[in-house]
């Protein structure tokens, strides 16, 4: 079949349905839209707005194109949640806001998930002043209202108030991210002897099963105690935490020890923010976080499973009535 193609003096035809990403991008049009018509934008915006052919931005469009975009990412985030969600991720990244003429810095607070089926789906997002554990609360909360449930692993970073919240509101086994402790315990030891330190824990994580690497945690602990205290102490204090993910299928380790998959996300995030640099308002940083967390929800829907299925139905009809989240 021979089409004619449509010469044209300037831009190029391109159909606007295989534009990738049109949610994402709309998105920050708008949030630069929106930070221009008040008057409060930035030097890279000033930059940015010429660049992208939004001179004369008028008043009308913007709350037009706003509040589509707020209704769609509005019902993605409330939707339903169907089915048990046998791992739960959850992390927060900071961006900057302007509030009553101040630049604040809010967190972004997110919630990952792996159904029954073995596919990954984002749950939530909230914006919060802060990380505590009264917000953590809230969000989880949130979640439970709104069908979660059948967590049996939830994975994050250490932070109290999370780890507060999840006893609370989930009452399921906690994961802390092995990256993240790893970090954390090269912190309290010298330069130079970080690199034999990191070699000695990470035999720790070569081994599959839970006594065996128990066996060598204590072994290590044992060795660093009379030089490193602190370090030996911390490894007391994180052990089960850090090994939690040992109780599970020895095919599923590498992705459920630590929270790759929702630092993906976050770093996604951190890029599109560092565009905008300073949202005008709270509701700006949900449109265009919450499009971009859409279009990742769209892609995983036709991807493979993320996680095996045998392995996961096992895991989900195992004790369903333990299963289900403490929600007094």
């Amino acid at each position: 079949m021979e089409l004619p193609i449509p010469k044209l003096r300037h831009d190029s035809y391109f159909p606007s349905f295989l534009t990738p990403r049109r949610l994402s991008e709309a998105a920050l049009t708008s949030v630069i839209q929106e930070a221009c018509v008040p008057g409060i934008s930035t030097r890279n915006v000033d930059r940015l707005v010429p660049a992208m052919g939004l001179s004369g931005v008028k008043r009308s469009e913007v709350s037009r194109q706003c509040q589509e975009l707020d209704t769609r990412v509005g019902s993605f985030l409330d939707r339903p949640l169907e089915g048990p969600w046998p791992f739960l991720w959850l992390d927060a990244t900071c961006v900057k806001v302007r509030e009553s003429g101040r630049i604040v810095s809010v967190a972004a607070t997110l919630a990952l998930g792996v159904n029954d089926q073995g596919r990954r789906e984002v749950l939530g997002l909230e914006i919060g002043c802060s990380e505590a554990e009264t917000f953590w609360y809230d969000f989880l909360r949130k979640l439970l209202r709104r069908g979660l449930r059948g967590v049996q692993l939830a994975i994050s970073d250490h932070h109290q108030g999370l780890e507060a919240a999840i006893q609370r509101t989930l009452s399921t086994s906690w994961q802390r991210c092995k990256v993240h402790f790893l970090r954390h315990l090269l912190a309290h030891v010298r330069k130079g002897e970080r690199a034999a330190i990191r070699s000695q824990v990470r035999t720790v994580f070569a081994f599959r099963q839970r006594v065996s690497a128990q066996s060598q945690w204590g072994k290590i602990a044992e060795e660093l105690r009379s030089r490193f205290p602190k370090v030996a102490q911390l490894r007391d204090e994180a052990e089960s935490e850090v090994l939690a993910y040992l109780s599970y299928p020895e095919s599923r380790h590498a992705k459920i020890c630590g929270t790759n998959p929702i630092e993906r996300l976050n770093k996604e995030i951190k890029r599109r923010s560092r565009t905008v640099e300073i949202f005008p308002c709270e509701s700006a940083i949900l449109r265009l976080v919450g499009a971009l967390l859409m279009e990742q929800n769209d892609e995983w829907a036709v991807e493979r499973s993320y996680l095996n299925l045998a392995d996961l139905a096992r895991i989900c009809n195992t004790d369903k009535t333990d299963s289900e989240p403490n929600r007094q």
